[in-house]
């Protein structure tokens, strides 16, 4: 089911509705149903995929707690081999199987590769993420295993955040889903608040900028070395508003049921650096690799070839996480290798990046927007040769054989930025709140009117739904 629905907006009310009817004991029933129903409108089958991850997950965890010595890591092995199986099953066997067909024909083996027509079940590499933490945080003795398989199951499946995330810890999420929650005012404000403006983010701005950059993108040797920038910079913030867009939703379709989900964006086009844009940007997932990967590799406690080394597993596994395809993996691999720029130059000037907007933190700012757009190039690429004809056209393109109009999405981008600055390190909801109520209403009123009058006559699906 899409957010962005007429069917999620009659879906929405009568979950919360309900919720708040039902005694405390029975509200678990109403969230796995409504979560199971909101999956299945997608594709029915694949829940049957979470059910699995759910069922090894729950028992593995409680195994893991009763034994000791190997016997304990052997079982937090067999969970995470099985989670990491299907996701490599379904999302990366075509991708292995080419690859092998390519390296074998290299030495004149010719082999006929079998290729499955399976479609990606949504949120796939988000399922198996999360369910991935709990039983590795009862390995370490971090989290008690939990009993209750009802309320293990509605972790994995939560509605609101089970497609995109964000990537949630047990602690947090299942503690919340197990609490009694009453129908607060505070709560429901603050819910209606987020779930309005990510309508807008999604709906007003990511999806009037995405036909303006589909169209650069599809066939980019036909326009000239501006219009390929302008594509460029667009995507950067198609993606951004589109993905901020989603959780935004998700955090406001949580805190109508009382329950709190992490801020998975924090500005994170207002960052001095690559390693500050990294901890404002999908915060759930860089926090997933930096305490499941990258601190177990040794984290920035070893030497500095070691820590490079890390860095680079860790960004390249990132960029593999989030498609079967070599675009993605570089996607990843120039992170790293921007990140170790930095700090190479950093340690090589000796700059401290200072508070405050001084002019030096404005380019900072531009310089890492900049980065950032080049490398977003890989990401949105469907091949390295659509990667040759956007760089091919930008440097060499001087006269377009087609013109597009490009006013109208930057108008939105004026928009974003207007909103980032706004709510730099703050939230939404709780910047309104800061707000006088005629104020306020005002601010409700302009963005309900933007939201109806400027939404994109197409609809388009959330980006990260494809992970």
């Amino acid at each position: 089911m899409l957010f962005n629905s007429l069917h999620f907006l009659l879906f929405l009310p009568i979950v919360v509705g309900l919720y708040y009817l039902l005694p405390q004991k029975f509200r678990w029933i109403l969230i796995f149903i409504a979560s199971c129903y909101f999956y299945m409108v997608f594709v029915p089958k694949y829940i049957l995929i979470l059910f699995l991850i759910i069922v090894i997950d729950y028992f593995a965890a409680l195994t893991i707690e009763k034994v000791n010595g190997r016997l304990k890591l052997f079982y937090l092995i067999a969970s995470l081999t099985a989670n990491i199986g299907l996701l490599a099953f379904f999302k990366y066997f075509n991708f292995l199987n080419e690859n092998i067909t390519t390296l074998f024909s290299l030495f004149g083996k010719d082999i006929h590769p079998i290729n499955l027509s399976v479609i990606l079940p949504i949120g796939l590499s988000f399922h198996t993420f999360q369910s991935m933490s709990y039983t590795i945080e009862v390995f370490k003795g971090r989290q008690k295993a939990e009993r209750h398989l009802g309320y293990f199951a509605n972790y994995v499946l939560f509605f609101p955040q089970m497609v995109a995330g964000p990537i949630e810890r047990y602690e947090t999420l299942g503690t919340g889903l197990k609490t009694e929650h009453k129908p607060i005012y505070q709560n429901f404000a603050d819910g209606f608040r987020l779930i309005l403006f990510g309508l807008f983010i999604k709906m007003a701005v990511a999806d009037n900028i995405a036909p303006y950059v589909n169209q650069i993108y599809a066939e980019p040797l036909k326009y000239n070395s501006l219009r390929i920038l302008s594509g460029m910079f667009l995507f950067s913030f198609q993606i951004y508003a589109d993905f901020f867009g989603y959780s935004t939703i998700a955090l406001g379709s949580a805190r109508l049921l009382g329950i709190n989900i992490m801020d998975n964006f924090k500005t994170p086009y207002l960052s001095k650096s690559v390693s500050e844009f990294w901890s404002r940007w999908h915060i759930s997932l860089s926090t997933w690799f930096r305490d499941y990967l990258y601190i177990p590799l040794g984290g920035n406690r070893v030497k500095l070839p070691r820590w490079s080394l890390n860095i680079l597993i860790v960004f390249l596994i990132s960029g593999l996480w989030h498609g079967a395809s070599w675009t993605f993996v570089a996607w990843g691999a120039l992170h790293g290798l921007m990140l170790l720029l930095e700090r190479f130059f950093s340690k090589l000037f000796n700059f401290g990046i200072k508070e405050g907007w001084t002019l030096i933190n404005v380019l900072l700012v531009l310089k890492t927007f900049i980065i950032t757009s080049f490398i977003w190039v890989f990401f949105r690429a469907e091949s390295f040769e659509k990667v040759k004809e956007i760089f091919t056209a930008l440097l060499t393109n001087n006269q377009a054989v087609e013109k597009i109009n490009v006013v109208i999405p930057l108008v939105f981008v004026a928009v974003m930025i207007f909103f980032d600055i706004l709510l730099y390190n703050s939230r939404f909801d709780k910047k309104l709140a800061t707000f006088k109520t005629p104020y306020r209403w005002a601010f409700y009123t302009v963005i309900l009117f933007c939201l109806m009058a400027l939404s994109g006559t197409q609809k388009f699906t959330f980006i990260y739904f494809q992970f």
